[in-house]
């Protein structure tokens, strides 16, 4: 059974802008190699949009190979969007689902193949809600925001999760692996 895995980047405060990360060439390594080692991400159309960045640098690429590596990695993963507004996408390896968030992932989770990871924050949330999240990686930047949108916001329920694994970068900041319960 394939896990969910909700991979997310968050500031010491909890602010998940990704504008207030450090991302530089290991972070860049980093998620590279995690998306060649899934089968697919869910994305909500904000993330879906912003993620759009990457290609560009598929266009137009960067001075900066680990930017170009990760570019090529989000472009060949396959990519299911849930959205109520956008009524199709522009990437070849993406597609909008079109099933209810629970019914997706409980049908993608039967599937053999790589484990489906989260990238977006409503969806990580509402997995979370629906305890659909077998796992957690949270990559906590060396920065305090001092506002923004708090990662956890909306959670329904206390949820304890166990520390499995633990991954420090350069940069001071810190990849928390966890699953839940105890």
């Amino acid at each position: 059974m394939r896990k969910v895995i909700g991979a997310f980047n968050t500031t010491i405060d909890g602010n998940c802008d990704h504008t207030a990360g450090i991302a530089d060439e290991e972070i860049h390594q980093h998620y590279t190699k995690l998306l060649n080692n899934a089968g697919v991400i869910l994305y909500g159309r904000t993330t879906y949009q912003l993620m759009g960045f990457w290609r560009t640098i598929l266009e137009k690429p960067s001075e900066e190979k680990s930017m170009n590596d990760f570019a090529m990695a989000i472009d060949k993963i396959q990519k299911i969007v849930f959205s109520h507004t956008l009524k199709e996408v522009d990437w070849k390896s993406a597609k909008l689902a079109n099933r209810s968030l629970e019914e997706e992932v409980l049908e993608l989770k039967q599937q053999s193949g790589k484990d489906i990871f989260v990238g977006s924050r409503s969806l990580i949330i509402q997995l979370m809600n629906l305890n659909l999240i077998d796992e957690l990686q949270l990559c906590i930047q060396p920065v305090i925001a001092g506002k923004g949108l708090s990662l956890f916001e909306d959670i329904k329920d206390r949820t304890i999760f166990k520390l499995k694994k633990t991954k420090t970068f350069i940069n001071g900041a810190i990849l928390l692996y966890y699953e839940p319960g105890i």
